[in-house]
């Protein structure tokens, strides 16, 4: 069966071509455009238009991509440039600093935006502070998303209203929660102003 794709056009100023690491992965793994696109449940156009960065995916659209073809989220993620390299000190071989104005950012569907936290990639752990937009929510067609591992998150600032199986959980200023991620969840902003929250997948 195939969804309707109500993803929106790109239209965020972060610079991320991050849809020409997802062409990449995809190929990397050996899959054809369709063969995801038909696992995934959309058009081969439309999986065209995400990977050509003409289209932005939700966050569900997303992770049930880099899901599909076994990678971290944080594959996607822009490494940066030359200089941008330069900037990011290793320090004695274990400390890493990346400032700030290099930390890549996502801009998702429907104004979702995803900063990374981590000064760099670490294995099994994905941190994230996420942005959503009066209104924002993390699927498209209300579907629901199931993948591996654990999620816990925190809001700092709005409110969220987070769908873990059959309960609805709506979170403020200093609320956590965690869940297995296989548990089907979706997340939204209902609320009049933006809701910022820090976010954790452990694989």
């Amino acid at each position: 069966m195939t969804h309707s794709v109500q993803d929106v056009p790109d239209h965020s100023d972060d610079g991320q071509d991050f849809g020409a690491r997802i062409r990449a992965l995809r190929r990397a793994r050996g899959t054809s455009l369709r063969a995801l696109a038909a696992e995934m449940g959309i058009s081969p156009s439309a999986l065209s238009q995400i990977e050509r960065g003409t289209m932005r995916p939700s966050v569900t659209r997303l992770i049930q991509i880099v899901s599909l073809l076994n990678a971290p989220l944080s594959a996607v993620f822009e490494p940066g440039s030359p200089e941008t390299a330069a900037r990011t000190a290793d320090i004695g071989g274990d400390v890493v600093v990346t400032r700030g104005a290099d930390i890549p950012v996502l801009g998702l569907g429907k104004g979702v935006r995803y900063r990374r936290l981590t000064p760099e990639t670490v294995p099994g752990l994905e941190l994230y502070e996420c942005t959503y937009p009066p209104g924002a929510e993390s699927t498209q067609d209300g579907e629901f998303l199931r993948h591996s591992g654990h999620e816990m998150g925190s809001v700092l600032s709005g409110t969220l209203v987070v769908e873990v199986g059959a309960e609805s959980h709506e979170l403020g200023p200093g609320d956590a929660i965690k869940f297995a991620s296989a548990t089907p969840h979706r997340i939204a902003n209902h609320g009049a102003v933006p809701a910022v929250a820090i976010w954790v997948n452990l694989a």
